[in-house]
């Protein structure tokens, strides 16, 4: 379909000629010229959005006063918070995401149908991706079978949602899906869909170039900025808004300018650089602004860690951590197999359009911070947050202080693991994983770790045998040059097979451990600990049986498997012993840079991309034997336990309602601070006694065939009573107990699920309480869907993470946050209260509104609150009920 583009501003749009072929694009420098205001300026990444405005300005959505703005952003040195109106080139998708937006879609093809109108008017507008990646699960490891065992598992487990996927591949226009064993999608994203500067023909059959922009269902959507393209993660509420043809409501966004200096050191890995940044931008505060990295040190940083840095805009809280266009994208997009022309293209149109990163590149920032990355030593980061940097030398005595102050547990205890020759205690690390789009999408690491392998292997060193390894790389690319280098080999004799294609551990697919060690880390209470060369290690994420949680560079997660503790100093003790009782320490088995180096030029080529990517939506056999109806509108199973119509469409009625006070709700649960999407909606395994796994018993579901809540976010029946079901999370309603606990009507304890049920069936409605960054983490739509459908009508914390609380709104939840000091902790809060909120029925975006909180004794506090529902256009979603509600009888009224 063509893209639109905005008539009003025509003096804007000039020709641009590369390599014989003329194309249209929309001139900032053409705008300065029409008097729209000094841009030059504006950081590479507001550009972007600038150009946004440019193409799509009609007077109404986008104005000429909205372009001005930027204009007034570089006067106000990197400020000016105004509404705008943003429409990404495209959306991507992963399939925990994927699968219940698919789901809202079809059920909005019923919903529409229901209102009297056309169900083809649900249809993407602008082109989606859905990459399956989150799915595969590491049941087999250590073996030459492990690959072709979980793929196997894979398809078993996961048949209804991949026959669900392919019907809605082809009942959808503008809808791809990359098959389950081809990579990560944000590596997928890198390495062959974006393009940086797009070309699509608009309403009157001209080609157009543009940047390429894009939002995702996973917050790591983040990573493809590290190429120059603009885009972040979002819930798969506002990407399917998008995907129908809604602007993303944003405000013009601070820039943080992150400076880099020097290069990096003999040792050192863009791992170790990323976690020291993402500490830096955490201690700094850049939630809801952008990030962009500019300064010499650029000069010397190869692509793939400026991805790895960019990856981790989530976890240092950022919108997106943007690098502009530069010699070095050129020479990336080459070797990855982008078209020559194309290539062209993009250098011809950064440096046309003010987008290219020259050595006189000095834009305005609204604030600065700087690093020489000189000063990078080898680092971790946890064991439950991405920002508790930990240098690698200090490592042993921060897990000790860790576990006598976090954990509260004894080191040294030591447990027998039932028909074993080894005993296990707290430190031991019985996960090490070189998983996640984050690394295995550079190549410098991926080799360093095949050259640690090569190196230990050689002295006879191997995994310690209650170390559980793992392969998973990012894209088939990473094995064609690991193999081309004969790494694979020696990371399979120390336990790193291939055991799929995926997230695996980053998401919490790390697969059960041996029963015996699980037994033994339960019977002792030991603290075991997971090394992933991920990006998030929250509480309950990795595994059930681990509660420190460790993200370190491929090659240490390799140390760390042939130490298999972290009772160690790694950068002075010895690792391991030769079978001849001879020390080895880390520098005996550490690559030099130039070895790295050596192996990336001479194996990472242009050929491996074209021919890995020739065929990506194809798939394997078990792909091609998906079947699938049909049909325009979905034919929902009664009997799955995978994909249920959902009640969010069902009997809604032509018009918006209002949006009313808040009277005689109740405390739900009682947060802390970064209480992160995992702990409101966890992706991982749930045990039988579970609401959700008693839902799946009554249904004559066999526990083996659980699968996960991720696999099954397709079904609200399930996401619903996992919802707030973390077994890490502490609702402070209740003393000294972990996981989705609360006192229910009676006062009594039960299950989250359970509480919520009861109230509804009383007519009570709910709240939350949180601390700060409440909702950090994943892009999880489903915190929000869960939330709502719990009957939670507000959640009150101290500050909120910006997906999340989009979400929330996106649901009809109301986010506020507290103002003039107070705190759940200042207002002595228990659970006992009744909450009454009002000025909701004549609410403003960001207005401070009277909440009255009612305590067990009949005292009462009156408190102002400030109402997260920043902009106008928010303010008509909650009183639709949702966004999609929003869009939905805005369609069917068209």
């Amino acid at each position: 379909m063509p893209i639109v583009v905005g008539q009003d501003t025509a003096k804007t749009r000039k020709t641009l000629s590369v390599g014989g072929k003329s194309v249209s694009y929309y001139s900032i420098p053409a705008a300065e010229a029409a008097g729209l205001g000094d841009f030059s300026k504006l950081p590479a990444a507001l550009k972007v959005v600038l150009e946004n405005m440019l193409r799509f300005e009609d007077g109404k959505t986008v104005s000429v006063d909205d372009i001005r703005a930027f204009a007034d952003w570089a006067k106000k040195g990197g400020k000016n918070p105004r509404e705008i109106a943003y429409r990404p080139a495209r959306v991507l998708m992963q399939d925990f995401t994927g699968v219940p937006a698919v789901v809202d879609l079809a059920a909005m093809r019923d919903g529409i149908k229901a209102l009297g109108g056309d169900a083809q008017k649900i249809n993407p507008l602008n082109p989606v991706d859905l990459v399956i990646d989150h799915s595969v699960m590491i049941d087999e490891f250590g073996n030459p079978r492990a690959f072709q065992m979980n793929v196997d598992r894979e398809y078993e487990r996961n048949m209804e949602r991949y026959q669900f996927l392919k019907w809605g591949q082809g009942a959808f226009n503008n809808f791809r899906v990359v098959p389950p064993g081809t990579g990560i999608c944000h590596q997928v994203n890198l390495e062959y869909l974006a393009q940086t500067v797009w070309t699509d023909t608009d309403q009157n059959g001209e080609q157009v170039a543009y940047p390429d922009t894009l939002v995702g269902t996973d917050s790591h959507t983040t990573m493809v900025n590290g190429v120059a393209v603009l885009g972040w993660g979002v819930g798969g509420i506002e990407a399917e808004a998008a995907m129908l043809g809604q602007p993303i409501s944003m405000l013009i966004p601070e820039v943080i300018g992150f400076e880099l200096t020097g290069e990096m050191v003999e040792g050192t890995t863009g791992t170790d650089l990323v976690l020291k940044v993402v500490e830096m931008l955490r201690e700094k505060g850049v939630v809801g602004k952008f990030v962009e990295f500019y300064g010499t040190g650029l000069d010397h940083l190869p692509l793939a860690d400026r991805a790895t840095i960019a990856n981790m805009a989530p976890e240092y809280g950022a919108t997106c951590g943007f690098f502009p266009i530069d010699e070095e994208t050129l020479r990336y997009l080459s070797n990855t197999g982008r078209d020559k022309d194309r290539v062209a293209l993009v250098e011809a149109y950064a440096k046309e359009n003010g987008f290219w990163r020259g050595a006189d590149y000095a834009p305005v920032y609204t604030d600065t911070l700087s690093l020489d990355m000189g000063t990078i030593v080898p680092a971790i980061s946890g064991p439950k947050r991405p920002q508790d940097y930990v240098a690698l030398t200090d490592a042993k005595a921060a897990f000790a202080k860790e576990m006598a102050d976090t954990f509260k547990r004894p080191m040294g205890k030591e447990v027998a693991v039932k028909g074993e020759d080894y005993t296990l205690d707290s430190g031991k690390v019985v996960i090490a994983s070189i998983t996640s789009c984050t690394n295995t999408s550079n190549p410098y690491v991926m080799i360093g770790a095949g050259l640690v392998a090569r190196k230990a292997a050689a002295l006879g060193l191997n995994r310690k045998p209650w170390v559980k390894t793992s392969l998973a790389p990012g894209s088939q690319v990473v094995s064609a040059y690991l193999e081309a280098a004969n790494l694979q080999e020696d990371l399979d004799k120390v336990g790193f097979n291939l055991v799929g294609y995926g997230c695996t551990t980053c998401i919490g697919n790390s697969g059960p451990l041996q029963p015996e060690i699980s037994d033994a880390i339960a019977e002792g209470d030991l603290v075991a600990t997971a090394v992933l060369s991920g990006n998030r290690n929250f509480e309950g994420r990795i595994s059930p049986d681990v509660r420190a949680n460790y993200l370190a560079s491929p090659p240490l997660v390799v140390a760390y498997a042939l130490a298999g503790t972290m009772d160690i100093n790694l950068a002075t003790d010895p690792i391991a012993q030769t079978p001849d009782g001879k020390d080895v320490y880390l520098k005996d088995i550490w690559p030099t840079n130039k070895e790295i180096s050596d192996l990336v030029h001479s194996t990472v080529t242009r050929e491996a991309f074209l021919s890995k990517y020739a065929d990506v939506f194809k798939g394997d056999e078990k792909w091609q034997a998906v079947e699938t109806t049909d049909s325009e509108t979905y034919d929902w199973p009664p009997a799955s336990t995978y994909v249920q119509n959902p009640p969010y469409f069902q009997g809604m009625s032509s018009e918006p309602g209002t949006i009313s006070n808040i009277e005689g709700a109740k405390p739900l649960l009682i947060l802390g601070d970064m209480v992160t999407t995992d702990h409101i909606s966890p992706a991982g395994s749930f045990a039988t006694t579970s609401p959700a796994g008693k839902y799946l018993l009554e249904r004559q579901v066999d526990p083996r065939e659980f699968n996960s809540y991720g696999s099954r976010r397709g079904n609200h029946e399930i996401m619903m009573r996992g919802t707030f079901a973390n077994i890490r999370i502490k609702n402070e309603i209740l003393d000294d107990v972990e996981g989705g606990y609360t006192k229910g009507p009676d006062g009594e304890q039960t299950s989250i699920f359970d509480a919520a049920m009861a109230y509804q069936a009383a007519g009570t409605p709910l709240v939350v309480f949180g601390g700060e960054q409440y909702g950090a983490g994943s892009s999880r739509d489903w915190a929000a869907k869960g939330t709502a459908l719990l009957g939670v009508k507000a959640v009150i914390a101290e500050s909120f993470e910006r997906i999340h609380r989009s979400n929330l709104v996106g649901m009809g939840v109301i986010p506020f946050e507290f103002t003039g000091g107070d705190t759940r902790k200042t207002l002595k809060l228990t659970g006992d209260e009744t909450v009454a909120i009002s000025g909701l029925d004549t609410i403003q975006p960001l207005q401070d509104v009277p909440c009255t909180i009612t305590y067990g004794d009949g005292s009462t506090k009156a408190i102002l609150i400030k109402c997260r529902i920043d902009t106008a256009i928010e303010i008509e979603y909650v009183e639709h009920g949702g966004v999609l509600h929003y869009v939905l009888r805005n369609l069917a009224k068209s």
